[in-house]
C-alpha cells in the first residue's frame, strides 16, 4: 500500500505531536479516519447465475451497532455491488455508483452491463486512491452471454474476474472453504484459472449457506443474518439465512 502514502494507508491512525503547556513535554494524540465496521460477503458465479450474499451485522470494536445493516446495492436487474467496511465510505461509494448507473443510463438508453459496473467501479476507487474508499468490494452478474461474472478488487481499483471471493472481516474464515471446494483440480503446479464454476445452483446457494455459518462461529463482525441475492435471465430473487446473534 506504499502508493498510498503513510498518512492514509487504510487502517493506520495519523499521529500528531504536540506540546503541552503545563509541563512542556511532547505529547502523541493519534486520530483515524476509517473505521473497519466489519461485515463480510461472498459471490459465486456459475454457468448461468450468480450468486452474492452479504452479512447484516454493523459493529465498531465490541459493540453491535446495528444487526440489519445492507451491504448490496443493486444496479440493474442483472448488476450487483457489494461491499464490506467502513459503513460511512460504503453509503458514499453506492451513493456515487448509483448516480454514475442513472447518468449512464440515460446517455446510452440501457442498463449498464456487469462488465460497465466493473469499471466504472475501478475508475471510482482509482480517483479515490490518496484517500482511499475503505471498503472491500465485489462486483457480481451476468454477462453479455448470461453466464456468471464476479469481479474482485483491492483498495484502489485494480481487478479481476473470477468464479468466487469473498471479502470483508470473515475473508480469511470463507476463501480457503471456496477454495477447497470450487477451485477446479489440476495435476499441473498452475491449475488452470476459470471465471465461472461448476456447481449447480441449488449446491452454490447451500455452499454460500454453509461458508457463512462456518464465519458467524469465529468472526465476531459477521453474523444476525445473510442477505442473499440470486441473479438468473429471469431477474434477482431474494433469500435470507439467520445466523447467530451473539
Amino acid at each position: 500500500m506504499a502508493a498510498l502514502g503513510p498518512s492514509y494507508q487504510l487502517g493506520n491512525p495519523i499521529t500528531k505531536v504536540h506540546t503541552d503547556a503545563a509541563s512542556g513535554e511532547k505529547q502523541h494524540a493519534t486520530w483515524s479516519p476509517y473505521d473497519d465496521n466489519g461485515g463480510t460477503v461472498v459471490a459465486v458465479a456459475g454457468e448461468d447465475y450468480c450468486i452474492v450474499a452479504g452479512s447484516t451485522r454493523l459493529s465498531t470494536g465490541f459493540s453491535i451497532l446495528t444487526r440489519d445493516a445492507s451491504m448490496m446495492l443493486q444496479l440493474t436487474d442483472k448488476v450487483v455491488v457489494a461491499s464490506a467496511g467502513m459503513q460511512a465510505d460504503r453509503k458514499a461509494l453506492h451513493k456515487l455508483l448509483q448516480a454514475r448507473n442513472v447518468m449512464y443510463q440515460h446517455n446510452h438508453g440501457r442498463p449498464m452491463s456487469v462488465s460497465a459496473a466493473a469499471q466504472l467501479l475501478s475508475n471510482t476507487l482509482y480517483y479515490k486512491r490518496f484517500f482511499p474508499f475503505y471498503t472491500f468490494n465485489l462486483v457480481a452478474g451476468l454477462d453479455e452471454q448470461g453466464r456468471g461474472a464476479v469481479y474482485n478488487y483491492d483498495a484502489i481499483g485494480s481487478y479481476e474476474r473470477s468464479g468466487y471471493f469473498s471479502a470483508g472481516s470473515g475473508k480469511g474464515l470463507v476463501q480457503p472453504v471456496l477454495d477447497n471446494q470450487l477451485k477446479a483440480a489440476s495435476p499441473l503446479l498452475l491449475p488452470p484459472r476459470s471465471t465461472i464454476t461448476a456447481l449447480p445452483l441449488d449446491q452454490a446457494i447451500d455452499l454460500v449457506k454453509d461458508v457463512f455459518v462456518s464465519a458467524g462461529e469465529r468472526d465476531i463482525y459477521t453474523g444476525d443474518r445473510v442477505e442473499i441475492l440470486i441473479i438468473t435471465k429471469e431477474g434477482i430473487r431474494r433469500d435470507e439465512l439467520q445466523l447467530k446473534l451473539d
